[in-house]
């Protein structure tokens, strides 16, 4: 892997828990402008300008991505960004109730991402790469980094131990009670780019489309250059790399808006059929190989004993899909098909029984988290996982650390 400190656009200390917003794409318009009221500082506002713009606005219109541009503008004439005077690399360590995640903060290679030094595992949808493509271009920075784990190396976590206990550049506690603390590092680079470039490969956890953008971002951007000589900014973007022994997963749960026509009495008759089908007091799977279901009030438990080689198809959100919520449920495409809603781990299996006890939703599945070494085996294999199958947490701040191009 390729590494790069870089000179970074951040907020002074009095005004970093402010600024510091949650990730573009973990809210919508509304829930958005709701979090940024009263706040001039928030990241939000560069990050979803559509919250300063007329409802009446396409979010995707010119006037958009110009409006983030002067809000970004605008933290800077201010005086809340600032710009450190040299290349850094940052130590960010994130403290969720009794789970803690400590990565680097630096830029990474867009050509290490198209060589597939960079791996993934998601694909990305067009309409989503072209809107933050074109917020990357309009600010010319990477406003939120991507998230990247590696398989933990030992000379690594020596360095973050040596930083670690210096003296941090920011630490605050935000509204949903996430410790967030950042350090600069001191010392020289040198042994952190040393490090990295034993490490054979890193993989997107979070963040797909902010990956693609940035990449697309600089490619438009050498195609643009006539004088490109490979050593711009725009050749890198903004990541946080975390070992991937600290990494939480949460499981990404379904809801679907009807039966597809049964009756609960002949749905349950179908899932018998496909699965060993069990009444539980139990909410939420307690091992793989397993998915509780809610269904007229009452859960059940669903499992089953042949076993899939495949890495993908033996995910238990690839049997749930592809033995039921496809032939009975008639979800053909989780991606596209509007009757599937989706549920972060971190809302609770209690918002899925809500959903269907209120009516949006006639059946929820709650499932068992996919583990990191999963994720990873099927990035390896160049293989994709079924859409909305992880949900990390906690999620990186955006904001506190920005990298231009």
């Amino acid at each position: 892997m390729k590494i790069k400190p870089f000179a970074a656009l951040r907020p002074i200390p009095a005004r970093a828990a402010a600024l510091a917003s949650v990730p573009y794409d973990v809210v919508d318009t509304a829930e958005a402008r709701a979090l940024a009221a009263g706040n001039p500082d928030s990241f939000l506002h560069v990050s979803r300008p559509e919250i300063d713009l007329p409802d009446t606005v396409d979010i995707h219109a010119d006037a958009v991505y110009a409006q983030g541009a002067a809000a970004f503008r605008d933290l800077q004439q201010r005086g809340v960004l600032i710009r450190e005077p040299n290349a850094c690399l940052y130590v960010y360590r994130q403290i969720m109730g009794g789970h803690s995640q400590t990565g680097l903060v630096t830029c990474c290679a867009i050509d290490d991402y198209t060589r597939n030094v960079i791996r993934r595992h998601e694909k990305t949808r067009q309409d989503k790469e072209d809107d933050r493509t074109r917020h990357v271009l309009a600010l010319r920075a990477n406003s939120g980094p991507v998230f990247l784990t590696y398989r933990n190396v030992e000379a690594i976590d020596r360095l973050v131990a040596e930083v670690i206990a210096t003296a941090a550049l920011y630490d605050f506690t935000a509204p949903d009670k996430v410790r967030h603390t950042v350090w600069r590092v001191t010392g020289a680079a040198e042994p952190w780019l040393q490090a990295f470039a034993r490490v054979p490969c890193a993989y997107v956890a979070d963040g797909h489309h902010r990956a693609a953008a940035a990449v697309r971002a600089g490619r438009l951007s050498r195609e643009a250059n006539p004088h490109h000589t490979g050593d711009e900014e725009y050749n890198w973007f903004l990541a946080v790399l975390f070992p991937a022994a600290q990494l939480r997963i949460l499981p990404y749960n379904r809801c679907v808006a009807d039966l597809h026509g049964l009756t609960p009495a002949a749905f349950l008759q179908q899932v018998s059929a496909r699965f060993d089908c069990a009444p539980t007091a139990a909410a939420a799977p307690a091992a793989p190989r397993q998915v509780h279901m809610y269904l007229g009030g009452q859960w059940y438990r669903l499992t089953w004993r042949d076993t899939v080689a495949d890495p993908v198809g033996s995910l238990d959100v690839s049997v749930l899909q592809d033995r039921l919520l496809a032939p009975v449920l008639g979800v053909d495409d989780p991606r596209t098909n509007a009757r599937i809603s989706f549920v972060g781990g971190i809302r609770g299996t209690a918002e899925l029984a809500q959903r269907c006890d209120s009516g949006p939703a006639a059946v929820a599945f709650s499932l068992y988290p996919v583990s990191v070494e999963q994720m990873m085996a099927i990035a390896d294999a160049d293989q994709i996982m079924p859409p909305k199958s992880t949900w990390f947490e906690p999620k990186l701040r955006s904001g506190l650390l920005v990298h231009t191009i």
